[in-house]
């Protein structure tokens, strides 16, 4: 199962700071359903409301209207790839240090962060959550002594490693970096003279805001009283952002890394029919994942297209679970097929990814069981044969259904009569270059060395801390 992780929100200069950075925060919902947060800056303090849920759970029109005061805000919107499922994770994260009051809201994850935090621990710092984000503050808190803001931030995005992009509200400043590698986006947009930085761009389109331009990798952008300036808090380096972005986690409608996903999506699925066409009665996907590589596969091969299966759009982050003889009832609920178009039909469906595959695997029996006469799956991306370390929540290597299972053996234990993945050539096509992204999820090759002391996953199967 692949999780959501995080999306940033940040507002400069408006007067309904918080209500903007709200607004912002619905736009990226599909980034992370687990909590949220809003903390502005009222002229003297930072106030702040976070809780579990999803965005509009969290935030009433007292907040927006009343408590979080001020021009400037910072958001967040978070599923855990590191820290407890607990409010006291819930992001932004403040701390007091001096005449500074400090939020920091985090996308992304740190491959050293236990062994920071442990050198932190014996130096004395007293740590409050289980977030690898809360090792950027204390980073940040112990060079601010006798230093500027900006270098004290600089200097402490020195010692992490990992994927990082932040957002910082100290007071009345508001700071957004990415890392020297660029995992992560974020963006730099604006509405009138004021000022919005997004983790993607479908959050400008909400606001009505302009878009400007990414934010460079190892860039530091400082908005302060309506003036931006940039510097460089790490030399350029080759760039490694993360391709998931545009095979599952970004909104179609968004730019990512300069970019449409729609384009980039659909492409997959064309290259997909060029790579494996196969002969059936229509090309469906299991929405909402594979809905725009189906349509470029439709296009390309000239099979129809049909949404054979119905997605529930009003089912909540919870439900009532049934007894457990109704186990299959958590996938049920999500899709329900057509029932007219699946007897003796010959389907090809088209997924984004598999990762365990058992999710999948119930589906296609559903579909066996209504009379499906053949069921082929092509999948818009290569087989997913690694963990991630650097934000995505993907299984350990031993559950990653890819890296234990040549395809023909996968496609029978989830029922297919055939089953293709994209190549990763096709992928890099499909996204208009062929150098800059992580592929590790793919290939093995880790762009940034995993702390050897543990981190969320580990290269083999067992922890090794």
């Amino acid at each position: 199962m692949k999780r959501e992780y995080c999306g940033l929100v940040g507002i400069s200069g408006h007067p309904e700071a918080a209500r903007m950075a709200y607004f912002g925060l619905y736009a990226l919902q599909h980034r992370g359903q687990e909590s949220a947060g809003i903390v502005t800056w009222d002229g003297a303090n930072l106030r702040e409301q976070r809780g579990m849920g999803l965005v509009a759970d969290v935030f009433n029109e007292r907040h927006l209207g009343k408590e979080l005061k001020g021009d400037t805000a910072i958001g967040h919107i978070r599923y855990s790839t590191t820290g407890a499922s607990l409010l006291r994770n819930a992001q932004p994260f403040m701390v007091r240090f001096g005449d500074f009051r400090i939020a920091i809201g985090h996308n992304g994850n740190l491959v050293n962060a236990q062994a920071l935090r442990r050198e932190l621990e014996e130096q004395g710092s007293i740590f409050q959550t289980t977030m690898d984000s809360e090792v950027i503050v204390h980073l940040i808190a112990r060079n601010l002594n006798g230093k500027g803001l900006e270098e004290a931030v600089a200097l402490a995005c020195s010692r992490i490693k990992g994927a990082f992009s932040l957002i910082i509200l100290a007071n009345n400043k508001l700071i957004a970096l990415r890392d020297p590698l660029g995992f992560r986006p974020l963006s730099l947009g604006r509405m009138g003279d004021s000022y919005v930085i997004a983790s993607e761009t479908c959050a400008f389109d909400l606001l009505e805001a302009e878009h400007l331009r990414c934010i460079d990798p190892g860039e530091m952008v400082i908005i302060e009283d309506r003036c931006l300036t940039s510097r460089r808090f790490a030399e350029p380096a080759p760039t490694k952002s993360c391709i998931f972005e545009l095979v599952y986690f970004a909104r179609p409608d968004s730019l990512v890394f300069g970019t449409e996903v729609y384009s980039a999506r659909k492409q997959m699925g064309e290259l997909l029919a060029q790579e494996a066409p196969v002969d059936g009665d229509y090309i469906m996907p299991f929405p909402d994942s594979g809905m725009y590589a189906a349509v470029g596969y439709a296009q390309a091969s000239g099979l129809p297209f049909e949404l054979a299966m119905i997605r529930n759009h009003y089912i909540g982050r919870t439900f009532i679970q049934p007894s457990q003889d109704m186990r299959d009832f958590g996938v049920r609920v999500k899709l329900n097929p057509v029932r007219s178009l699946i007897k003796n039909k010959r389907l090809v469906i088209i997924e984004d990814s598999i990762v365990r595959g058992t999710t999948i695997r119930t589906r296609v029996k559903k579909l066996r069981e209504l009379g499906a006469r053949e069921i082929h799956m092509r999948v818009s991306c290569p087989p997913i044969r690694h963990p991630c370390y650097y934000g995505i929540d993907f299984s350990s290597k031993g559950e990653l259904i890819a890296a234990n299972h040549p395809v023909g053996d996968i496609a029978r234990y989830i029922g297919l009569d055939s089953l293709h993945y994209l190549s990763i050539d096709g992928l890099l096509q499909a996204t208009g270059r062929d150098v800059g992204y992580c592929l590790a999820c793919f290939d093995g090759n880790y762009p940034v060395a995993v702390d050897g002391s543990c981190s969320k996953m580990c290269l083999e199967d067992k922890c090794c801390g």
